[in-house]
């Protein structure tokens, strides 16, 4: 990595996920953060909006800017930890809230558990160990702190990849007699409750690996499995080779939409004010009976319309008239485009012609805002999705009113701060509102015209 100043950094920033690194002018770093796209989020601080007073101070003192771009937000998530634990960034320290930082510890046990404890939990267990004089360690390895933590999502993706065990602790002679637990059946567990697995084969297939990647190590990881996998096959464990493959797959492919989260969109530095929020997504539908049913996506980035960024859907599944449908069937489709376009498949020779394939991926970066042109049923309907999918994104709409001239306002979350962000702001989102609407009109015109010549 190397330091650029600010008007540098700003037009080389990559649109990707990744950390990136405030320094001052003596080259000491200050703060580190967290993207989704690195060039939206760091765009965002030097827009020149109006930012909370802690977030003033630290750009005031920003003399060059560094980033590390990574292939996922998890990885993001890992090097931000790394990062703050050796350096200890000093907007990093002094603005935390104790109660948004987790760690991810691992336990002292036969077959170690993999767990995540926040930070006044750790507090208080270290307390209580002081003051009774036990100063024996209670974890083999910690990590973090991770702030802001998707902890259920981030520990259901760590699982898939690794396959640690989630099961409760049993004596090693009630292993064997053990039914095997859901994920054991599912693919997703080597076996430690039935007793398929030793110690020390866990320790070499899970906790490691795990181990290494919560270090930073992915491409070590992945080149040190790749080797285990032709070990495997060599030795005819053809079993284990394919178990391996698709591990590997799996680590070069990240799927973690699900852990995008508030920690992506808020500032930790605001102390529970909101930050100006870069990027936002205004939905409508736009349906005009048998001429079919649109959809349409309008983006704002720093409150200015980006038009490049437009998208239109033709809606396909919804056969009635029904908008709340329709919306639901855009935001899925809108929704598959942060998820990499190739996926794992079951035979050996799609797995190879995948990853083969020349296709780009086309990843769309995801908003801070969720706006849809309607009141609470279309809130919910997204609000929905986003539960099924562990998305914590906000979700704003905004509804005519009874009179049909009213903006009414529908907040997806009633976070204090977020309400507040949203009344300073009322005029940019209507105006995505408006925008959107245009749009989808626009696009319904379109299509109307088009089946009127061919009629």
């Amino acid at each position: 990595m190397t330091q650029k100043n600010i008007e540098t950094a700003l037009s080389d920033l990559p649109d990707a996920p990744g950390i990136y690194l405030f320094y001052s002018r003596k080259k000491e770093l200050i703060y580190v953060g967290k993207a989704t796209s690195l060039r939206n989020r760091v765009r965002s601080y030097f827009a020149g909006a109006r930012t909370p007073r802690p977030i003033e101070h630290m750009i005031h003192e920003v003399g060059c800017i560094d980033w590390r771009q990574t292939d996922s937000v998890l990885e993001a998530i890992i090097l931000e930890a790394n990062a703050i634990k050796k350096y200890q960034p000093k907007y990093n320290v002094d603005g935390k809230d104790d109660k948004s930082w987790n760690y991810i510890v691992m336990t002292k046990e036969e077959f170690p558990q993999v767990i995540p404890i926040r930070a006044h939990e750790l507090k208080s267990m270290y307390e209580i160990t002081n003051r009774t004089k036990l100063r024996k360690k209670q974890f083999a390895f910690m990590f973090g702190p991770y702030p802001g933590l998707n902890t259920k999502a981030t520990m259901t993706l760590l699982r898939r990849l690794f396959f640690f065990s989630t099961c409760q602790k049993q004596q090693k002679s009630q292993l064997s007699k053990k039914k095997p637990c859901f994920y054991y059946q599912i693919g997703e567990c080597l076996g430690v409750c039935t007793g398929k697995i030793s110690s020390k084969e866990y320790t070499e297939k899970v906790i490691q690996p795990l181990r290494t990647f919560l270090r930073g190590g992915k491409k070590r990881l992945i080149k040190t499995l790749g080797t285990h996998m032709r070990e495997a096959s060599k030795n005819h464990d053809f079993e284990e080779a394919a178990r391996l493959h698709d591990q590997i797959a799996s680590l070069q492919r990240i799927q973690d939409i699900a852990l995008l989260n508030a920690s992506f969109v808020h500032d930790p530095l605001t102390h529970g004010t909101a930050a100006e929020y870069g990027r936002i997504e205004g939905y409508d539908i736009s349906n005009f009976g048998s001429a079919g049913k649109v959809g349409s996506m309008v983006v704002f980035i720093n409150g200015m319309p980006d038009k490049k960024e437009y998208r239109h859907f033709t809606i396909r599944t919804v056969k009635g008239q029904s908008d709340v449908d329709c919306l639901a069937e855009v935001i899925e489709r809108r929704l598959k485009h942060v998820l990499t376009s190739c996926q794992t498949s079951e035979s050996m020779a799609s797995k190879v012609n995948c990853q083969k394939s020349t296709v780009k991926s086309q990843e769309w970066p995801l908003p801070n805002v969720f706006l849809v042109d309607g009141g609470k049923p279309q809130v919910n309907c997204v609000k929905k999705i986003f539960a099924e999918k562990q998305i914590d994104i906000p979700v704003v709409g905004i509804a005519k009113g009874p009179d049909r001239k009213k903006n009414e306002f529908v907040l997806g979350e009633k976070n204090s701060a977020f309400v507040r962000w949203v009344y300073r702001n009322k005029k940019v989102l209507i105006h995505v509102r408006d925008e959107a609407h245009r749009f989808a009109i626009a696009h319904q015109k379109i299509r109307r015209g088009r089946s009127f010549l061919l009629s």
